[in-house]
């Protein structure tokens, strides 16, 4: 595997007694959406400040695109953009002028300007916007602005701090899948910090679970589930038009197999725990023994099942 492209080790960040940031280890390669997903006050931001070399660490360190982001924050900045959760720009100036003073703060010719700006506008969906000042902006144009900023660098890394915050259900899934384009096209690694699990849900290839400064599991939906669920992450009901005749010989026959966690027999209905989606062999199995079938439904544990279930383990 490649050398990851954010590497923290033992990070730690304390305010007096209190531990904002707790050891928190973690690698995230090149490519990759990562999800910091997490309560308010559970040590995200606080995180990404010293990754960015915003604020010093108590112990450990944040290597981000091999450089040091205590030592090193000038670099760090280089290769990186951030969209904090709040942002801001000049009411009076256009979305253009906007984006071009960025531009110049991030050192860019006026040549490489006069290009960039409106591709990059082009690029997340403002280009009929361009010359519409941000004062009329809604709060979904204003986090798409705020994406053409972290982008007009071209960094390796974007970091966004609840980017989908306020945003309507048509604005978040637009946003989230122009992160996602984004990323597969440009090679783009993203740290997407949020509280909304279903947000997360939608984008991110492996997420973080992030308490009181802890980071407590991390991993994809699959492995996440697994590991909270007993390696039984998905859960199939099938229904029967009669009730089951000597159930106990055809759970006796069901347990042979590796996949089936657990089967819980009520009647004309059978649940079964699974280790893997093994429903189209269910349903095979059952109409060779002569079923009739009536129904089917399939559970597929989601973030929020696993976020529930985590703290109910814990607590």
């Amino acid at each position: 595997m490649k050398d990851p492209i954010i590497q923290l080790k033992s990070l730690t960040k304390c305010y007096g007694t209190q531990r904002a940031v707790d050891d928190l280890s973690l690698d995230i390669y090149k490519g990759e959406i990562f999800g910091l997903l997490g309560p308010n006050g559970a040590g995200k931001t606080t995180t990404i400040l010293m990754m960015l070399g915003l604020t010093d660490p108590t112990s450990g360190s944040a290597f981000v695109c091999g450089y040091n982001a205590t030592n090193n924050p000038i670099a760090v900045k280089r290769k990186v953009g951030y969209m904090p959760d709040s942002l801001g720009f000049y009411d009076n100036m256009t979305a253009l002028e906007n984006l071009k003073y960025i531009a110049r703060l991030n050192g860019l010719t006026e040549k490489e300007i006069k290009v960039r700006t409106v591709e990059t506008m082009e690029t997340v969906g403002l280009s009929a916007a361009l010359n519409k000042k941000t004062a009329t902006f809604s709060r979904g144009m204003k986090q798409r602005l705020g994406l053409a900023d972290v982008l007009i660098k071209q960094p390796d890394v974007i970091i966004l701090d609840e980017p989908t915050l306020g945003i309507d259900p048509s604005g978040v899934r637009e946003f989230l899948a122009l992160i996602k384009r984004l990323s597969k096209e440009q090679g783009l690694t993203v740290l997407l910090s949020s509280h909304h699990l279903h947000h997360v849900q939608q984008v991110c290839d492996r997420v973080g679970i992030f308490v009181k400064g802890k980071l407590l599991a991390q991993g994809n939906i699959d492995t996440l589930s697994g590991n909270v669920f007993n390696n039984a992450g998905h859960v199939v009901s099938i229904r029967l038009a009669n009730v089951i005749p000597q159930p106990w010989a055809l759970e006796q026959e069901l347990e042979q197999w590796e996949t089936i966690k657990q089967i819980r027999i009520n009647e004309k209905t059978i649940e079964f725990e699974c280790t893997q989606d093994i429903t189209p062999a269910l349903v095979r199995f059952f109409v060779e023994k002569g079923c009739d079938i009536t129904g089917v439904h399939q559970k597929d544990y989601g973030l929020d099942d696993i976020y529930q279930k985590y703290f109910e383990d814990i607590n």
